[in-house]
């Protein structure tokens, strides 16, 4: 089993940053990757980010790209998502997965999730 515990949501507003965490622990997958998926009020469940443990082939939703920055520590446990330039459409619950294997962009694809983090930006 895999547990992973996500931090570093809050109440921000538009055009702040917030740094997300997710720390993983238990057994890994000896080949992983890390993704982040956000989830509104109404809606379902959409990719936000995902990273290789390696730290290789970061990549971003259009929605995300070129505000947002996904990368993991040095100890390879814990997976960091910077968000900058945030907008109230970005005001989701912020969860963490793992998958063994390569990236994927499709929740369907990843094993384990954190309970989430709000993260909730005001206008």
């Amino acid at each position: 089993q895999v547990q992973l515990v996500e931090s570093g949501g809050g109440l921000v507003q538009a055009g702040d940053s917030l740094r997300l965490s997710c720390a993983a622990s238990g057994r890994t997958f000896s080949s992983h990757a890390m993704g982040w998926f956000r989830q509104a009020a109404g809606l379902e469940r959409e990719f936000v980010a995902a990273i290789l443990w390696s730290g290789g082939n970061p990549y971003y939703a259009d929605s995300v790209k070129g505000r947002f920055t996904i990368s993991r520590d040095n100890a390879k446990n814990t997976v960091y998502l910077l968000m900058n330039s945030l907008k109230p459409e970005d005001t989701a619950k912020y969860s963490c997965a793992i998958r063994q294997g390569d990236i994927s962009t499709s929740r369907h694809y990843y094993d384990y999730w954190g309970q989430g983090t709000q993260v909730t930006v005001s206008s």
